[in-house]
């Protein structure tokens, strides 16, 4: 147990020194998880008198301020920690707009910086975070799609799904089917392999995109190196200008990869081979970069980009040339290149220009393309467009900790602490934020990521979005059991996403699945950050364990039947995802068992289903369900149709659909608790026999057609009210109708223990 001048010095920092797994229970964390949390925030707490010093240092420290190191404000209010102020303090605000005030009541949203002079001489200066409120609920209910990127292959991707995929998903659903909304994985840059890792929640940078999803044809320098144009000889040598027949012939070996990757996964049942396409595509995009030169706007425009990305984008293109000479693993580079502002790294910087543009030229490609599918997705009618999604972390050896040491705790690993459903916890190598050094610097590194993704993003899902409030640190080299809480500012942190969310004019959802502490719920709802809801999950955990009633789910939140890290529908109606974690050696208990209370609960569901009339056909009604094109639908489809009637009876103001649920898809794209088991990330959508489905085949499938417009013709209903079919309307457009009432809480919340099921379920 930690001692009493620890447990203060720990609060002092916000590390805590004891968890709650559940309600009832409280566990000590041991005082090397304790010791070691406050190294990596440069305490010093290794002996008794180490930790007097340094107890008494912070709390004369804390004394004696003025100010702490960023203030916020909500509103036009006085922020709390200036009206705070002694009596006579005199204010000077430097806004963000560049005005000079001496107040700071009825400012502007932005980040300005204050200087405080208090009657007794001290002074105090600070970064001031000025937000409004909250954001504004999306303007009417809406459904997406749910679907990983790479799993999105159309008869022209190079062998994974790409951006132009992308765009043509989201033009197709939003002109054909009115959905609101495309939610894919995160886009953020990988650390390269061979082998990349596949898991994009473990990336190299959140802050730039990865160019392996570019759809290399839409390059507009590609044009000029292509064979198939069509031109005369004449028109063609006119057009290239610079770009002759050898550089047309370094496009050869990459197009011909191209169409073997492609083939290979679509008609060969290869696994999407990630390393492959990126070979492909760099090759061409060399060839590209190499020959053809960017026109004058282009040119211009490329070095707007250039200005506005500034030191980021050139720390993470050096890392990029870095990693092609000594390996991605920084911290085995020599030792003067492992310090991005060191002599050396500025001299390596210089003799290695020319790949420094080429990796900053593929992320200024990779962006305009993303901008692009957002601007076609809008065009299409979405109000929300393309939900993009920021991982928890990043790879501790990528460009991100390579370039923002002095912002993340050294040693230290985000994880999850032991619960019910996972003893040892969780450990997901990813190193944290040290929120000491977030606060001095006024959380620039978090608005800048934040700025980038909503370049691009109609709305955000943020991953584990807990992590706003507190995150587990493990010390490098114990078990996940051998970890504690560190508390992060959540005022701040909320604050900088409400502005930057507020000012892109972008929807926030919270993955909010797993152990939530009391009021992290509440908080975010106040901020008008949505929550996520998963129909298996919410249960009166708190009562008799059977499933809430629609109308009792909350409104503000992205209600869905399953998400990436769980059986799709139709392997969790038949119980086939226990065959799977059985053959892989991940059951707990016997088989039997494990079959007999899954089919017990596809029971209690469906028997709920056929209760409410939301299940049609197949005996139930009398009735045989039809799909679009005539033809009967199988009993598996009516049930995934039914689950989804269900989710139309809550308020919830999204309706996500997970896209692979549509065509009887039984793979997870990934399964917790396996490494090279089974092949997370790496799984094309596929039919209910495993044969991958193109997107073309996809946009042409009856039973996703049928499926899609049980979604769609309801969203738009009022809430509470029942349909003439029996299915019932969807509750709340906007928040408003059935039971929840304004708020759309209503009843029970699923309080915490609703979403536990997920815990194992993170990376």
């Amino acid at each position: 147990m930690p001692s009493a001048d620890l447990s203060r010095l720990a609060a002092l920092h916000g590390v805590a020194t004891s968890y709650d797994p559940s309600p009832d229970r409280t566990v000590a964390a041991s005082v090397t998880a304790v010791t070691r949390a406050l190294a990596a925030l440069g305490v010093d707490a290794g002996t008794p008198e180490a930790v007097r010093a340094a107890l008494a240092a912070r709390e004369r420290e804390r004394a004696e301020r003025l100010l702490p190191p960023t203030v916020v404000g909500r509103g036009t209010g006085v922020p709390p920690a200036l009206a705070a102020l002694p009596e006579g303090t005199r204010l000077l605000v430097r806004t963000e707009q560049g005005e000079t005030r001496p107040s700071a009541e009825d400012l502007p949203p932005g980040v300005h910086r204050v200087t405080a002079t208090a009657p007794d001489g001290r002074t105090g200066e600070a970064h001031l975070i000025v937000a409004p409120p909250g954001l504004p609920a999306p303007p009417a209910r809406s459904y997406g799609l749910l679907v990983q990127l790479y799993s999105l292959l159309s008869r022209r991707s190079w062998g994974m799904g790409d951006l132009a995929d992308l765009g043509e998903l989201a033009d197709w659903a939003g002109r054909t089917l009115g959905a609101g909304f495309v939610q894919i994985n995160p886009l953020h840059a990988a650390v390269p392999g061979p082998p990349t890792d596949p898991s994009p929640y473990r990336p190299s940078s959140r802050r730039f995109p990865d160019p392996v999803h570019l759809r290399i044809e839409d390059v507009p320098e590609f044009a000029y190196l292509s064979e198939s144009r069509g031109e005369s000889e004449g028109e063609r040598a006119g057009a290239e200008g610079a770009a002759g027949a050898e550089g047309r012939a370094r496009l050869e070996g990459p197009l011909r990869r191209a169409a073997e990757l492609r083939e290979a996964v679509l008609d060969k049942g290869a696994l999407i081979d990630r390393d492959a396409v990126w070979a492909a595509k760099k090759a061409a995009l060399e060839a590209v970069v190499d020959e053809v030169p960017l026109g004058p706007g282009r040119l211009a425009a490329y070095r707007d980009f250039l200005a506005e990305q500034g030191q980021a984008l050139e720390d993470h293109a050096t890392w990029c040339a870095l990693a092609e000479v000594h390996g991605p693993a920084w911290h085995t580079w020599p030792a003067p290149l492992r310090d991005p502002r060191s002599p050396g790294t500025a001299r390596a910087r210089r003799e290695l220009a020319a790949r420094v543009d080429f990796h900053s030229r593929l992320a200024w490609l990779t962006d305009t393309q993303l901008t692009a599918v957002q601007r076609t997705a809008r065009e299409a009618g979405m109000p929300l467009g393309i939900v993009h999604d920021l991982a928890v972390g990043v790879h501790p050896e990528g460009s991100d900790a390579w370039a923002q040491q002095d912002t993340l705790a050294a040693g230290m690993s985000v994880g999850a602490p032991p619960d019910a459903f996972n003893a040892r916890g969780q450990d997901w190598g990813l190193p944290p934020w040290r929120p000491d050094r977030l606060a001095a610097c006024g959380y620039a590194p978090f608005r800048a990521l934040l700025q980038a993704l909503f370049r691009y993003a109609g709305a955000l899902r943020i991953d584990h979005v807990m992590g706003l409030f507190r995150l587990w640190w493990v010390p490098r080299g114990l078990p996940p059991t051998e970890g504690t809480y560190v508390r992060y500012d959540a005022e701040a942190m909320l604050a900088v996403l409400v502005l930057e969310a507020s000012r892109a004019g972008a929807v926030v959802i919270g993955e909010d699945l797993g152990t939530v502490e009391p009021g992290v719920r509440e908080t975010l709802r106040e901020r008008g950050v949505y929550g996520t809801s998963v129909l298996w999950f919410e249960r009166d955990w708190e009562g008799d364990g059977r499933p809430l009633p629609p109308e009792t789910w909350r409104a503000d939140c992205l209600a869905t039947v399953t998400t990436h890290d769980l059986p799709p529908t139709a392997s969790r109606l038949t119980g086939e995802h226990v065959g799977l974690r059985d053959g892989l050696g991940l059951l707990t208990r016997p088989l039997a068992e494990e079959h007999a209370e899954a089919a017990a609960d596809t029971a209690e569901w469906l028997d709920l289903l056929t209760r409410l009339g939301l299940l049609h056909g197949h005996g139930t009604d009398g009735t045989v369900p039809v799909r679009t094109d005539g033809t009967a639908a199988t009993e598996e489809e009516a049930r995934i149709q039914a689950v989804h009637r269900y989710l139309l009876r809550t308020p919830a103001r999204m309706i996500g659909v997970w896209l692979p649920d549509g065509v009887g898809d039984r793979r997870p794209q990934n399964l917790p608790g396996t490494w090279d088991q089974y092949p997370n990330w790496r799984l094309p959508v596929a039919d209910a026999q495993g044969r991958p489905v193109t997107l073309e085949d996809l946009t042409a499938s009856p039973r996703l057609r049928a499926l899609l417009d049980v979604v769609r013709t309801r969203t738009d209903r009022p809430g509470g009210a029942e349909g003439a079919d029996g299915t019932g309307g969807p509750g709340g457009v906007s928040g408003t109708g059935g039971a929840d009432g304004a708020e759309g809480m209503g009843g029970a919340d699923g309080t915490d223990g609703a979403d536990r099921a997920d815990a194992p379920g993170r990376t």
